[in-house]
């Protein structure tokens, strides 16, 4: 348990034993499931964890409560791994008032199979909750991501519990890397479609004096740099701008020859050059991985082969994760491989036409089969156009 301020405290349990989150996102480092306890006058619970690290957290809570009882509970976002373990805390706790939003609660009846209505007290934007020394106030964050997430504001700690804004993948043991590299592959592979309204709820909680940010997932922010850095990163996310300079090169090779070699000769003619290169081996490597580099930096290197007369099934689906997570704003240029007949390079093209404010590379480089001297120098002048 960590408190965060005299009053508030994380009760919340590290999973360091689960190794895909969603069962699709790698998680070499565990997974952090957040909840909080406010202890004012009211003693107010801030979410709840996944099912399977339930009895953990119930453990934290007696010890947190020290015999104290709750009487409101949060639920600011339905997703399982939140609301998992709820239906323990609302039986132990029959007189708590549940706040949730109007959606959260048709939600609630969706997931549990018992009719809790009766306790619930419908919230929404500009709704407060009195917990006597303080007061929440309830900021509406929909398709943040889901449609029925709340966030809540304690202006008295000046603390913003921001739902799953600002988590990332790992354990809170894990913050010894470097945050913004986790919480990128966490936003832009769950959150990233709805940057619209990420920027929006931005724009909400900027009104707000903001000294800490609680998500259910990951640290309490700050952590290792001031408060700024981390909601300028959000910033930058949401408006789908490139962060650093430097070029995302994604691959998909048949054999491991000839469509790697090609992918790695122009990742070492970008960096003699003095470009960041990220080199994404989309067959073996974390496709969500290359999804978060793909948004990372202003230009992308596609590089396939050829196969069934169609695009190596790799590359299709990393191309279709883009589609989804509203890939836009880049510059991208297209490397082809095939031994009888190639035409990647024109079904990449087509597949990523209707990104939004993308521009191309015209020229695609086509290898045959094995990389050659001649191919060299195509993948060089490729490189100056991109």
């Amino acid at each position: 348990m960590d408190h965060i301020t005299d009053k508030i405290i994380n009760i919340g349990v590290d999973d360091g034993n689960i190794t895909l989150f969603e069962n699709q996102y790698h998680l070499p480092d565990g997974m952090a499931y957040n909840s909080y306890l406010i202890m004012d006058e009211k003693v107010c619970l801030m979410d709840g964890v996944d099912a399977d690290v339930k009895d953990k957290w119930l453990g934290n809570m007696d010890e947190a409560l020290s015999g104290r009882s709750i009487d409101y509970i949060v639920v600011q976002h339905m997703e399982p791994d939140h609301s998992g373990a709820l239906e323990a805390v609302f039986e132990k706790f029959p007189e708590a008032n549940v706040c949730i939003s109007a959606g959260g609660a048709k939600m609630l009846g969706q997931f549990f199979d018992k009719d809790y209505s009766s306790r619930l007290r419908l919230i929404k934007e500009g709704d407060t909750l009195d917990l006597g020394g303080r007061q929440l106030k309830f900021i509406a964050a929909p398709m943040v991501h889901w449609p029925e997430v709340m966030m809540t504001y304690d202006a008295k700690d000046k603390v913003l519990f921001s739902a799953d804004g600002f988590g990332k993948f790992g354990v809170k043991g894990a913050e010894a890397d470097d945050w913004a590299c986790e919480a990128r592959r966490y936003y832009f592979n769950i959150v990233g479609k709805y940057g619209t309204q990420v920027a929006a709820v931005l724009k909400k909680a900027a009104a707000f004096d903001i000294e800490h940010i609680c998500s259910l997932h990951g640290p309490i922010l700050p952590e290792n740099e001031p408060l700024d850095f981390y909601i300028k990163k959000y910033d930058i996310w949401s408006k789908y701008e490139p962060e650093d300079d430097g070029v995302t090169i994604a691959y998909a090779s048949i054999h491991g020859t000839g469509t790697k070699q090609a992918a790695e000769a122009l990742a070492k003619i970008f960096e003699e050059k003095g470009v960041k290169v990220g080199l994404q081996d989309l067959a073996n490597d974390d496709i969500h991985e290359a999804v978060e580099d793909a948004f990372r930096y202003p230009k992308l290197v596609l590089c396939a082969s050829t196969y069934d007369a169609d695009i190596f099934p790799p590359m299709r689906q990393f191309i279709n994760l883009l589609a989804v997570k509203a890939y836009q704003k880049r510059r991208i240029a297209f490397v082809e491989n095939g031994s009888w007949a190639p035409m990647a390079a024109k079904l990449m093209r087509a597949s990523v036409e209707g990104f939004k404010d993308c521009t191309f590379v015209e020229k695609p480089v086509t290898i045959k089969s094995a990389l050659k001297s001649a191919d060299i120098e195509a993948l060089k002048a490729l490189a100056e156009e991109l």
